[in-house]
Parts: structure tokens; sequence; C-alpha cells
């Protein structure tokens, strides 16, 4: 195998510099968001405090007025969770991951009979044609079929659910009525899923770009014909791919503090490869009983530090030792982010 070979420190500058965590960028929303290949809202202030992180001068009703003005999107998409994506990226998104959606639902055994889908289908289109509902009044038409069908019919959670002022994303609107006819094929989806998981996560292998999408390896691949991609090594020999245009920074950049939200994507499939979160910490941020539950700070390039909101105070506990800069800057972040709460 040949390609230049990526030490851990450049693949993690690498990441940090395409998830705006070098330095925060001028941006408007929906081009950050298809620069970091969307974020994850399973709670919703993550969206808020992601953009923040990442953004200058953001407010968080810049946000909230692009939810309202449809410019972003919130949906289930990848990995069948719900992320917040530029409305450009909403229907190549949906299509590239569909069908593995769809083959998910199959392989746990709650899909009903072909004919019951089709009644559950036409019933929820049905409901939906007329404006958004929530998920309560939808249930209340046909209990359950919301989890079922959504594969099928293609979802959006509209404001005001789903913002800062009310969290639970329980409000929902058909996306061809909120964001427009579908216009990509399965095909022009891979390409761009690939295209921005690379272009926001750095060099990878073809497993992470499949485990961040939750899409068969086998399925990403097909993009690579529609992609001009350049090949590297890791320090095990393993290979990586990236975008061809791609540049990676000097690994020698310094890299700031940052206050990641929860559920940040920055921490999943891309942080063994990068050394963001050093394995001995890993316990403390994802567990089986409460899964990515705080938020995380990233000092020097790794996560040194968890934070959480309470009483109109952000705390924070440092995992490890820090120097005197370090924790001079890390305070200046904090009461940053304290006030962006208030």
């Amino acid at each position: 195998m040949t390609g230049r070979v990526l030490d851990e420190r450049t693949l993690n500058r690498a990441l940090l510099a395409r998830q705006l965590l070098l330095e925060r960028s001028a941006l408007d929303i929906p081009m950050a968001l298809e620069q970091v290949g969307g974020l994850q809202t399973q709670y919703a202030p993550s969206g808020y405090v992601g953009l923040w992180t990442r953004l200058r001068a953001f407010r968080r009703d810049d946000l909230t007025r692009a939810l309202e003005g449809r410019t972003v999107v919130q949906a289930t998409l990848m990995r069948t969770t719900i992320h917040l994506v530029s409305r450009r990226d909403f229907w190549p998104f949906a299509a590239g991951v569909r069908r593995a959606r769809r083959e998910w639902v199959a392989r746990v055994g709650v899909l009903p009979g072909s004919d019951e889908l089709a009644a559950r289908a036409k019933r929820l289109r049905a409901a939906l044609r007329d404006g958004p509902l929530t998920v309560k009044e939808l249930d209340g038409l046909a209990a359950g079929f919301i989890g079922t069908l959504s594969p099928w019919v293609d979802l959006v959670r509209v404001p005001p659910s789903g913002t800062w002022d009310r969290r639970r994303a329980d409000r929902l609107a058909l996306a061809e009525d909120w964001v427009g006819p579908e216009d990509a094929t399965e095909d022009e989806g891979l390409v761009r899923l690939v295209r921005a998981y690379l272009g926001g996560f750095g060099p990878a292998a073809w497993r992470d770009v499949a485990a961040w999408a939750g899409i068969p390896v086998a399925v990403a691949r097909r993009a690579e014909a529609g992609l001009a991609l350049t090949r590297y090594r890791d320090t095990e020999g393993r290979e990586l791919i990236d975008l061809a245009d791609a540049v990676l920074p000097d690994p020698g950049t310094p890299a700031p503090v940052r206050f990641l939200p929860h559920f940040d994507n920055t921490l999943w499939v891309h942080a063994r490869r990068s050394g963001i979160l050093p394995e001995h910490h890993r316990a403390r941020i994802f567990s089986l009983r409460n899964p990515s539950s705080v938020g995380t700070v990233i000092v020097g390039g790794r996560v040194a530090a968890t934070w959480s909101a309470r009483d109109g105070r952000i705390e924070v506990t440092r995992l490890d030792d820090l120097t005197a800069r370090q924790d001079a800057e890390l305070e200046r972040e904090r009461e940053a982010l304290e006030a962006f709460h208030a």
C-alpha cells in the first residue's frame, strides 16, 4: 500500500480545522452546517452551543430564525438520529440513508405487513396534509406509527419545537411541504454524504464514513466513482481516504480551548484515530446508562474536562491537570458560554 503516513497529531488538527474548532468562522449558518457535516441535536440546545463554539458573533436567535426561515432543517437522518442540516443538504442526505434506514427497521422486526404499512403511510400523509402536528396529536390518530413509518414518509421537526425556548422536538411536518420537493437520487445522496464526511472530519477509513452515515460500507463505497479522492495511511498501515482538494493543516497549529455540546459528532467515530478523546476518559463521556450525557471541553486538541449548565452557571469538571495559561483560557470560554446561556 502506498500513500503518505498521517500521524495522530496530523489527523487531530485536520479534524479540528474542518470542524471549525481551530478558529471561529465567519460562515453563515447553512454553510457552517455543510462544512461540519451537520450537528447532532437530540438535545435541542446542542445545535445552538455547537454553532456558538464554531462561529464568530453567533447569537441564539440566529439559529431560531434560520429554522423558522427554513434555511436549516432538523430531521432524523444519519444513524437514525436527529440532525441539524442545511436545507440544501437535507434531500441528498435523506435520499442517501433512506434504504439503510428501511432495512434496519425490517431487521429489528417492527415493520408491519405491506398492507398495514401502506394504510399507515397514507394515514400519516393525510394527517399532515394541512400542516404540522405534534407527535402526541399524530399518535392519537394511529398509535406507534411515527418510528415505523419515518423511513417511508420523510418528516422534519419544525419550530417552535426543537428550539432553545421549546426544546422538545415534537412538532412534525412533511418534508416535501416544509423543504420542497425531493431533488436528489440515492447515488447523488451517497456522493454528498461521503463528501460531507471527509470535508467535515478529515481523512478516514471507509468504515468510519459508513458508521457516521449509518449505512453499510459497500453502500458508502458506491460514491467512490463520483469523487476525486486521495489516499493516505495511518501509523498502523490502514488506508485512509480524503478529498483530493482538501488541505491538511500544519500539525503544529495550536488548538484553542473549545466547549463542545452534548452529542457533538466530533467525539464519535473519528475520536480514536485523531486522539481527541483519550481512552482513559471515554467511560466518563460515554456509558450505557447515560450516553454522552455531558458537554466536553477540548484543550490542546484533546478532551480535558466536562461541563454542564446548572442554575445559570456553567460548571466545569477538570479531567486533566492544566497549565495556568490553559486554565485562564478555559475560564474565559466558560464565562462566554455562561453569558450565552443567560
